[in-house]
């Protein structure tokens, strides 16, 4: 396994990210146990989820499956990197009109305390905003989220979903404060959805963030079944989507065949490549799905690749605003 800073902090993460989306919902908790237990022998330190998976009317499920796991002991917890989100509503009348999807101080509060609970941990290393709330000042976040720093139940903050000019503001306003701001930015990106190119990775990669991206193989739709017309996952059904891009996706299965390996080995290897991504998130249902996605790390893509690639998916032409104007 190969190990990267997450953006400007000190803290070392695999290349692989774990994530856990799919653990109580379309992957059991034994199988759960056994893919976080080969992931950590293989190397991979960096685990994410969110508090709000586990599956329609399940929210907090998948979060409790690892806090199980940890339990079990035998260093588990003291081995991961463990990054969880708040946002997110959890279908529970406790907070009334303050638990609904969004950030603010009393929510953190709360939805942190609860996390923590359910993971049997008294500290999580990354505290993700699920989504950008405009509607909050960062003086209200930036001052929750130090007084976790502070209480030692949060080491970093990281965003997901957010546009460029957020992560611009949000590490201004912590600039102000004398605070570290943000470490990592969860984003969604992949050879199909390469609009991040734009803003979001240059962006992050000035200002100290490393990119995890989610969904890099686009719900499978990028994976090595995706021309048989598989039934997609996150991204909602392929079956539309495969007939979209078939000659895309075509070619893609063609070239990678010429590589010797498989189109989401190639496509999680191109991803990676990226100089502002830390470490995209695999999120596997099966632990023959993970042991397929390890070989990652060893694919080294050269730039006749890579311009291949481009070919065949092609990205806005660089960062903003060189790619639209001169």
């Amino acid at each position: 396994m190969e190990y990267a800073y997450l953006g400007k902090s000190g803290l070392k993460v695999s290349r692989i990210c774990l994530g856990t989306m799919n653990f109580g919902d379309r992957t059991d908790e034994q199988e759960s146990f056994r893919i976080m237990d080969t992931a950590l022998d293989a190397g991979i330190n960096f685990f994410d989820t969110a508090n709000v998976y586990g599956g329609k009317g399940n929210a907090g499920r998948t979060e409790e499956i690892i806090g199980r796991w940890f339990k079990q002991g035998g260093g588990r917890r003291e081995k991961v990197v463990l990054a969880t989100k708040v946002y997110g509503g959890m279908g529970n009348d406790v907070d009334g009109p303050n638990g609904e999807r969004g950030l603010s101080a009393y929510k953190i509060r709360r939805h942190l305390e609860a996390s923590l609970q359910r993971l049997q941990t008294d500290h999580v290393e990354l505290y993700q905003m699920h989504h950008i709330d405009r509607s909050v000042s960062w003086h209200e976040l930036w001052g929750a989220f130090e007084v976790a720093v502070y209480q030692g139940k949060i080491g970093y903050v990281g965003s997901s979903n957010f546009a460029g000019w957020d992560i611009a503001v949000a590490q201004k306003e912590a600039e102000k404060r004398g605070f570290l701001g943000l470490v990592s930015e969860q984003h969604k990106y992949s050879l199909l959805t390469r609009q991040p190119e734009l803003e979001v990775l240059p962006a992050s990669e000035a200002l100290g963030l490393g990119v995890i991206p989610w969904s890099p193989l686009e719900g499978g739709l990028l994976g090595r079944n995706a021309l048989k017309k598989i039934e997609g996952s996150r991204s909602g059904g392929n079956a539309e989507r495969v007939e979209k891009h078939q000659a895309q996706l075509e070619q893609f299965e063609a070239f990678s065949a010429e590589l010797g390996e498989a189109q989401d080995t190639v496509a999680l290897a191109w991803v990676l490549a990226n100089p502002a991504v830390t470490a995209p998130i695999i999120g596997p249902r099966t632990l023959d799905q993970l042991e397929s996605a390890l070989r990652i790390v060893d694919v080294k893509l050269g730039e006749a690749e890579l311009k291949r690639l481009d070919e065949i998916f092609p990205g806005p032409g660089g960062a903003a605003p060189n790619a639209y104007a001169w």
